[in-house]
């Protein structure tokens, strides 16, 4: 039945019942008698009452809908409202939750396409790096070097420090190429990328650890090009904000997947919202169905958790970046591929 003849015949009951009253053989005296008027009070009551419990009753499913449309956020899949009531709120509901799925595929689709532009970008970017920046410091190290073979003492001296900050600049340039474009990943693995990420944070003041199971379970390159990407998101916040001495970078093997885990002994996270970096990592989990997890420790510091599904779960026809593809004996352009695949599902 619809809401609107429910809540109208609801109303026509009790408009019905109080006639009835007024016109069966109680009577009311002028003036009004103390226990007359006490009988009217509490039918009244009675009737106001009844009115709100039903009404409740019916318009629940709303309010619970309600709080579900506050506290949906479409970086947390999975959260639904349970289609309650009849009729037009039933309706409402299931509406609600179609339209929900239909918006997580969407930006899930349009968040891996800006993903897979942005590796692309970041490939390109450390190429001309590598390739155009790097020999041209290359080349000016070794004319340095000649110059200072050939020049007075004096003036050696300063075109070698000159040589040592050009070779230093020329190592960091190389160190951001790698942060770019993570080649030791395609040609090594997802382990060796890892043990190499955790190597290059530690430090002096940071010391990171590794774990990782030997019989991992195996991974299509998306997911590995997720893990690595959080990973590396994960101990650059440790590094720049957490204040920590310690962190341990984890991977291992779980009954429906992989799971990477990010610890440190800092400061925590408190109360802050969550920042660019998090919200990041969270629409690359959603390119794979996996599930991200940020909390704090009871021992102190942060814990990370991304739990990734083998296979992944890839949202309708996914832009997903493949291994660049030669196409001259001196360049290397990447290619994007159209992958079909079942529409996204909210992890377990």
């Amino acid at each position: 039945m619809p809401l609107f003849w429910r809540i109208f015949l609801l109303n026509a009951v009790v408009l019905i019942v109080a006639t009835a009253l007024l016109l069966g053989p109680v009577t009311v005296s002028t003036p009004v008698l103390l226990t007359e008027a006490a009988v009217l009070t509490v039918g009244l009551a009675a009737m106001l009452v009844a009115n709100a419990l039903l009404l409740r009753v019916g318009l629940a499913p709303l309010q619970r809908l309600t709080r579900a449309m506050n506290t949906t956020d479409l970086l947390r899949p999975g959260n639904r409202p349970a289609v309650g009531g009849r009729g037009e709120i039933a309706e409402l509901i299931t509406t609600y939750n179609t339209m929900l799925d239909r918006l997580e595929d969407e930006r899930a689709t349009s968040s891996a396409r800006a993903l897979s532009a942005q590796e692309a970008e970041r490939r390109r970017v450390a190429r001309e790096l590598h390739d155009e920046v790097g020999q041209s410091l290359t080349a000016v190290l070794l004319q340095l070097k000649r110059a200072a073979d050939h020049a007075p003492a004096e003036l050696g001296d300063e075109l070698r420090q000159v040589q040592e900050t050009t070779r230093a600049s020329l190592e960091e340039i190389r160190r951001i190429a790698r942060r770019l474009r993570p080649g030791v990943l395609d040609e090594l693995g997802l382990a060796s990328a890892l043990k190499a990420l955790a190597t290059e944070f530690g430090g002096p003041g940071l010391s990171v650890q590794h774990c990782l199971d030997p019989d991992l379970p195996e991974l299509d390159r998306e997911s590995e090009l997720v893990l690595y990407r959080v990973a590396q998101e994960g101990l650059t916040n440790v590094a720049r904000h957490a204040g920590a001495r310690r962190a341990e970078l984890a991977l291992r093997s779980t009954p429906g997947g992989v799971e990477l885990r990010v610890r440190d002994d800092g400061i925590g996270i408190g109360g802050a919202d969550e920042g660019a970096g998090i919200r990041g990592m969270r629409e690359r989990a959603l390119l794979v169905g996996a599930e991200l997890t940020v909390e704090p420790r009871a021992a102190g510091g942060t814990e990370l958790r991304l739990a990734v599904p083998v296979p992944a779960r890839f949202p309708a026809h996914v832009l997903v970046p493949v291994r660049p593809v030669r196409t001259s004996a001196s360049s290397t352009a990447p290619a994007v591929v159209r992958r079909s695949a079942p529409a996204h599902a909210p992890p377990p």
